[in-house]
This record gives C-alpha cells, structure tokens and sequence, in this order.
C-alpha cells in the first residue's frame, strides 16, 4: 500500500542543490489516484449491498439508476479539481468521453439510448477508467494517458456496434451485435409475402361464444383461474404434443379464443397489426394493419394488450392509443378512436396497455388524461360515452366485480383503487393508496363477495380491503398489508385461501388470513401462472418460456413437470382452452395438445 501511495503521490523534493529543489516544468504532477478508487469502490458496494438488502423494490432499481450517474459525476469532479494533474490532462479526457458517447448517440443503434448508456455504459466506462490507471501505476504518463484514451474509446466504440434488445426482470441486458437481424428483423423477413389476403373473407359467419373459450385478457372473469379441466401431469410419460409453432412480430400481449379462432396484436415494422389465427393450425385467417409504432428500451416494439371478444366483435388497444372495433369472423373494421384526443392524455412511458372491459353496452379502457383517468365509449357505435378517474398511471386493465349486487368496473392506478359505474362513469368509491411517481400494472382480484387484493411491486407490498356497503354509501376497511409478496406486471391466481404469485424473481405461496408467506422458490424468473382450480394444479410459464406444473400446496413447494415450450423473453400470459395450450412472446407463439382427463 505504502508503494502505491508514493507512487500516486507528489515526487519527493531533491536533496540536490537549489536548482533540484523545483519540479521542472516538462515534468507532469504525480497524479493523486486513492480517491477515485475510493469512489468506485463505494459506488459498487453500495449499489450491490443495496441490491441484496432491497431486492425487488424501488430502492434497488434507483439504485442501479441513480448509482452510476453519481459515481460519474463524483469522478469528473475529482478528476477535474483533485487529480492534481496538468489542466490539459483535466480537460482532455472527460471532452475525449464526452466525444466518445456523443457517437453512440449519433451513430450508434437506435436502441442504445440514454437508459442504456445509464444503466449499462457509465458504470463500464468510469470503472475501466479507473481500474486502468491503478494496474497501469509504474508506467509513465504519456503511456498512461494514450491507454486511457484508447480503453475509453474501444469502449464506447463497442457500444456503436451492438444493438440493445430490452432486458429481464432482472434488468439483465440482451445485448447482439448490430448487424445480426432481430428477431423482429427474421420475421419480417419470413412474412415478406403475406400468406393471406387482407380482403374481408365473404363466407364469414358471425362468431359466437362457446363453452371453453377464452374471450378476453387472463379469461372470462380475467383472473387466470380456469375450470372444468383437468389434464395429465406426468410429462414423461403423456409430453404436451406440439401441434404447430411459428414465428410471430413483437409484443406483450396474450390471446383470446373464440372456437378456432385465435387473436392477437403485433408489430410489424412500422405498422400495428391485429391478427386471427387458425388456432389448429396456426395459418392466418385475416389480419389488419394500422400506421404505428411504439418502442421502448425495456420490452421493446410492440403492442401491450389482449384483444377483447364480445357478442361478435373483437375490440383492441394499440400501443400508441388506438381503440379499435372489428368483426371477430371477418376482421372488418367496424369503428376505431384515438384516446389520446378524447382524454387529453399522452402516450405513457411504457405504452398503452389496458386491454378492453365491457360491461353494459360500454367499453371501457384506461387513458390516464386530467380528470379522465378512464374513457368509455358506446361498444356498438364507438361513439364517445364518458372520461373520469383521476389516476394518472397504470398498466392495469380493468376489472368487472360485483360487490352487494352491484356491478362495478375496477381500475387499479398510482393513486389507488376506483370503481365506477359503468354506463355513466360516476365514481362509486375511491380508496387511495398513493405510490409516489410508480405504476400498478396488475390486476385487483376479487376475494368472496367483499375483499379485493390490491398488488404493488418494488417493496409497496399487497393488501387485502374490504367492502361494505350500507344505505347507498361504500366504505373500505384496510385488512392487512403484507410486504412478503411484490407483485409487478406478473399477475397472481387465488386458491384455497392461498395466494400464488411473482414477488421479484420468487415464486411465492402467501397465505391469505394473516398475509404471511409461506413459501418462495426461485427458478422462473419473471413469469405468469395459471390455475386449474379444479385439479389443484399450476401451470407457470417462465421468463425462459418453460411450462411447469407446480402443486398450490402451502405447506411446501413442489413442481411436478417442466419442459421448454418456446424460445424467448416470455412475459404474455399462457392461455389454455379446449385442451390446448397456447403460448407467445415478442419472437414465437406455439400450440400443444393438453390431452383432457375424463
């Protein structure tokens, strides 16, 4: 330590004659390194004691955000005002870096934007730089520098050459070199000749709903518990059987099933498309493309919702605000709006995301606009009905319930829970539980005939409420609030008075009388569930997208099967009907025979 002290200290005076005592000119100052390692050091170990003491909260994300950018600052300012070196050397390399990430920005991928360069190219860069003046310490200076330099522009010169492609739950980063296709890319490239025409088929006969369909976002009741089935659950013997699979464009929807009829909403380049699989084949029926394009360094392009069947027609919302209506058979389109102009909103951070809710001749999505925090329009007519609400921030989509007999659309924000009455908008009750500058993305479920589950990631916890209502007046009485269970965009399912959900990257088992855990496994990253209520079974697609088989049995975690069922980031929900199951993300969607136990 004490060689590397002298070696980052000012050189000894001589004990020469007086023409020794000065430090010629041509000679540059010792540079006086220990601070910048210090702030390195301290950045690292808090960002990462952080990460282990607040996993799955806000802190820990700010943290991986905020982290850097002061860590950068912190050593500009040494180096500037501390170093002790000449000023030519102060101010060449923080304009060299300066230069440096300015051509990431100008020449780099698109998708290298400043989130990345924050997350990713800041903490790699200011590191590098330090960790080469401490390895590099008996060199001389000129040496020093010019490596330096070289580090700080091989390095961001790697970040012109690859292209971001989002990241995990974990905010792990997918990183390829640029000029390998996308995923997007391979698609695109596959579907250069339509399979299909885009003409209204002239047989269509309308559609109408049939036991063991899926109509809508996390089925009929959206709350991912499913009925009447029942399927094998030893894989090795009777495997799923993979009826077809196939490459489909971005996004982060699921599916809804109407007989043989399979719908979705992808990207495809610059336009947002909505399409009608066969669901035994897979092949196209019909699709319909509208211009737009919604991207974000997350998840990347594509749009967010499910499609909504109802008595017919098939209602979907595009990324950018495009509320739509077509004929389920035909994909004519019957009616479209803009939300954005009828709510005064803007596109969110993350995009549009509510699938459409309807209930008593209205639909209903969330917008998020001043005093219009959800907009409704007449289903048949798309004429617009009404705006209310006030919460500015959700990616939840709303939720039907009916408490004391009255029917009541849900909608889970920033700010809290409200209920409103669907055909006029008026508000019913409004619990507030406010989450500083963050949005809900999940579902409320509905427990009994009064409580309701309200979900919060980073830390916020769950909470369970309770409803009365008495002479034409609501209350809500907080239960508990259980901080066991972080749910974010992974929604949870309820059985037997037990909750199974995400909480960052645990699958977790929360008992619903007290809120207490009573288990958590890793293994699925960020992923979704489904239950089949009827066998006392879990069907948890992984964020590698693995389908397993987990018993709900709250005194101990158990997984029965697991077997790779697509390729890819797998956020969308899986869906099962007629005994198959249903399967996509940004890349693939794929079919297999869930044989049916009688």
């Amino acid at each position: 330590m004490s060689e590397i002290t002298s070696q980052l200290s000012e050189p000894p005076l001589s004990s020469g004659g007086p023409e020794m005592l000065a430090t010629p000119p041509s000679v540059p100052r010792r540079l006086r390194l220990w601070p910048g390692v210090a702030i390195i050091a301290i950045q690292w170990a808090a960002v990462k004691t952080i990460g282990l003491l607040t996993h799955g909260t806000t802190t820990e994300f700010m943290s991986m955000m905020i982290g850097p950018m002061i860590g950068g600052v912190a050593i500009l300012l040494w180096w500037l005002f501390a170093s002790r070196l000449r000023w030519i050397d102060r101010l060449l390399i923080p304009t060299a870096l300066a230069l440096f990430i300015g051509s990431i920005l100008l020449i780099g991928d698109p998708s290298i934007g400043m989130f990345s360069i924050i997350l990713y190219t800041i903490p790699l860069v200011f590191t590098s730089w330090i960790v080469w003046l401490v390895v590099s310490y008996p060199l001389n200076w000129p040496i020093r520098r010019a490596g330096l330099l070289l580090i700080l522009m091989l390095e961001c010169g790697y970040f012109t050459l690859i292209r971001f492609d989002g990241v995990t739950g974990a905010f792990a980063a997918d990183i390829n070199w640029r000029w390998v296709p996308s995923k997007e890319q391979e698609f695109l490239a596959e579907r250069a000749a339509p399979v299909v025409s885009n003409d209204t088929p002239k047989d269509a006969k309308p559609l109408e709903l049939q036991a063991g369909d899926w109509p809508c976002f996390r089925g009929p009741n959206r709350d991912n518990r499913l009925t009447g089935v029942k399927i094998p659950t030893d894989w090795d013997k009777n495997p799923p059987k993979l009826l077809w699979r196939h490459k489909v464009g971005p996004g982060w929807g699921s599916f809804a099933v109407v007989g043989k009829h399979l719908y979705t909403q992808e990207q495809w380049d610059q336009n947002e498309a909505v399409v009608c699989y066969d669901a035994d084949t897979g092949k196209m029926i019909w699709f319909r493309e509208d211009k737009a394009r919604f991207t974000e360094p997350v998840a990347g392009p594509g749009p967010r919702a499910t499609p909504t069947f109802h008595e017919g027609k098939l209602y979907t919302m595009g990324a950018a605000g495009k509320l739509s209506s077509f004929d389920a058979a035909s994909g004519r389109e019957i009616w479209s709006q803009d939300i954005l102009a009828n709510s005064d909103a803007k596109v969110p951070q993350w995009g549009f995301s509510a699938s459409p809710l309807i209930m008593q001749g209205i639909v209903m999505v969330f917008a998020g606009g001043p005093s219009k925090s959800v907009v409704a329009y007449d289903a048949a007519t798309g004429k617009f009905a009404w705006g209310a609400g006030e919460g500015k921030l959700s990616y939840s989509s709303l939720q039907r319930a009916v408490v004391d007999g009255v029917e009541q659309a849900l909608m889970l924000t920033g700010d809290g829970l409200t209920a409103f009455q669907p055909k006029d908008g008026a508000i019913l009750w409004d619990y507030v539980w406010p989450i500083e500058g963050m949005a809900r993305c999940i579902q409320p479920a509905i427990l009994g005939d009064a409580d309701i589950l309200i979900g919060t990631a980073f830390g916020n916890g769950t909470r369970r409420l309770r409803l009365a209502h008495k002479d034409g007046k609501w209350e809500t009485k907080e239960v508990w609030t259980s901080k066991a269970i972080n749910p974010y965009f992974n929604d949870f399912v309820l059985h037997r008075d037990h909750m199974y959900g995400f909480s960052g990257e645990f699958f977790t088992c929360l008992n619903l009388d007290k809120g207490k855990a009573k288990w958590k496994e890793r293994g699925y990253g960020s992923g979704q569930v489904l239950l089949l209520a009827d066998q006392d079974l879990l069907l948890i697609v992984s964020e590698q997208g693995e389908a397993a088989l987990v018993d709900p049995i709250p005194n101990e975690y158990k997984e029965r099967a697991k077997f790779q069922a697509i390729v890819g980031k797998t956020w969308n929900h899986p869906v099962i009907a007629h005994g198959r199951l249903y399967l996509r993300n940004g890349e693939e969607a794929a079919c297999y025979q869930l044989t049916e136990l009688k």
